[in-house]
């Protein structure tokens, strides 16, 4: 039986201008110095690491993960949510999205641009040794999910094959790079839930490289089973997200948050321990499933800090991640394999 390895963490929530979270190096000896193991890089951060390089030169890559080795940290996955992001949203997102992508792009240039950004993470991930890209799919369907009017028959079907068709060429691009395309099933996103995260593997053709990075946190505020969810599809988790959440409904708000701030919302992320995702179950089933992959701490939480968050994630992770066995329990009641004393067990000798 595989192992979980980890912990990990994502930089992009800490990278900021004053120090020690303003450079690569000393990021890394940050996390280092609380126990972290690995790292998930955010590819849109020049001052973390710069994408051109890494997708053409082998050697930019061997220099920057030797660096990180001799801190201690391994690169474990690349995030490049914000570029698959910018792969489809509706008009109306365009001014709120507009920080993803460079200014003055119209649709076309924006989507090659995104494309390019994502075959330029695959190209780095294939360089730096590294498996998974996580991603979020984008979406034109977002402000249909719960319409008033209904939707016209047939919208859902034409979003959903616009949508593969845009990603296609990026899955076998990976696919050919030995490299997987995690979506984090995200609301804003066209692929929010398995039952969407299902119908686009329809439209792509089951293509092996569109997989998983599994975060608990969305599907609690969705109210979405996401312990059920392993089971379901255990064998397209490549990543996951150690992220908590809490649902509070009242009879003021609940799923939709009423446009409050975090803090006032029902559903709100929480730092690992102090919300209600049950850590202990999704790591046994991960665990049992054969993940090896890595778990990587998210911090969103709305009231903790974001250093308090680090400093408790790792150790958070280290406790729950199950050290598996090569022996039975029951081992020493046994005996030798024979055939025959098992066929007399089973009244077929004497």
């Amino acid at each position: 039986m595989k192992q979980i390895r980890g912990p990990a963490i994502f930089l992009a929530q800490f990278y900021r201008e004053s120090e020690p979270f303003n450079s690569i190096g000393s990021i890394c000896s940050w996390a280092a110095s609380l126990g972290y193991r690995g790292v998930q890089i955010p590819t849109w951060e020049r001052g973390l690491i710069d994408l051109d390089a890494a997708a053409e030169s082998s050697g930019y890559c061997e220099d920057y993960s030797g660096r990180l080795n001799e801190i201690g940290i391994e690169i474990v996955d690349l995030g490049s949510y914000l570029q698959g992001q910018c792969m489809a949203f509706h008009p109306a997102y365009e001014t709120g999205f507009q920080p993803f992508f460079p200014a003055g792009l119209n649709e076309n240039e924006r989507l090659e641009w995104a494309a390019d950004q994502l075959k330029k993470s695959i190209r780095a991930a294939a360089n730096l040794g590294v498996k998974n890209i996580s991603v979020m799919s984008g979406g034109l369907l977002w402000h249909m999910a719960y319409p008033w009017p209904q939707r016209p028959e047939g919208l859902v079907n034409e979003a959903f094959a616009e949508l593969a068709e845009r990603w296609l060429p990026v899955l076998r691009f990976a696919d050919e790079h030995g490299v997987t395309i995690g979506y984090e099933l995200h609301p804003g996103s066209d692929l929010f839930d398995g039952a969407t995260f299902e119908m686009f593997l329809d439209r792509v053709g089951n293509i092996p490289s569109a997989c998983l990075t599994y975060d608990p946190s969305h599907f609690v505020l969705q109210q979405l089973d996401y312990i059920d969810f392993i089971r379901l599809y255990a064998d397209r988790i490549k990543a996951m997200h150690v992220k908590d959440a809490e649902f509070n409904p009242t009879g003021r708000t609940g799923v939709y948050g009423g446009f409050q701030g975090w803090a006032d919302r029902a559903g709100r992320f929480r730092s690992p321990g102090d919300g209600q995702v049950d850590f202990k179950r999704i790591f046994s089933m991960l665990t049992q499933a054969g993940f090896d992959g890595w778990a990587i701490l998210e911090w969103e939480c709305c009231i903790k800090s974001p250093e308090q968050g680090a400093r408790e994630g790792a150790p958070f992770i280290s406790r729950h991640i199950i050290e598996v066995s090569d022996v039975a329990f029951d081992d020493f009641a046994g005996g030798a394999t024979d055939r025959h004393r098992n066929r007399r067990m089973l009244g077929l000798e004497d």
